[in-house]
């Protein structure tokens, strides 16, 4: 399946949207050591980031975003040095709600710049 079919059928297959943001944050992989990735896409179920290494389908990983505690996840999908993650446990919507707040205005106050 090439990278553009996913995109498609994974936006189908969503089970909350994801909103487009662009988060610093700490990945790291289970039995890997941490690095620097910027997440992409953030919702409820799981988030998109940046990840130059192949990461294959399943690994368990924790994503550590500013001010939270690290969110274990699993990757499910790598592409072209993206990988997609879903949490193994949903967001609050009070949390996402916050991080986009917070996001979402700073990338606004940097794009007007």
């Amino acid at each position: 399946m090439t990278g553009d079919s996913y995109f498609h059928a994974a936006q189908e297959d969503r089970c909350a949207p994801r909103t487009r943001v662009g988060i610093p944050a700490v990945l790291r992989a289970s039995g890997g050591r941490a690095f620097q990735t910027v997440v992409h896409d953030l919702s409820l179920g799981g988030f998109c980031c940046s990840a130059v290494n192949r990461m294959s389908p399943d690994t368990i990983c924790w994503i550590t975003l500013p001010g939270l505690q690290s969110l274990q996840s699993r990757v499910i999908w790598w592409d072209a040095s993206l990988v997609g993650c879903a949490f193994d446990n949903l967001l609050s919507p009070v949390v996402l709600e916050n991080i986009l707040a917070r996001w979402q205005h700073e990338t606004t106050l940097r794009s007007a710049v």
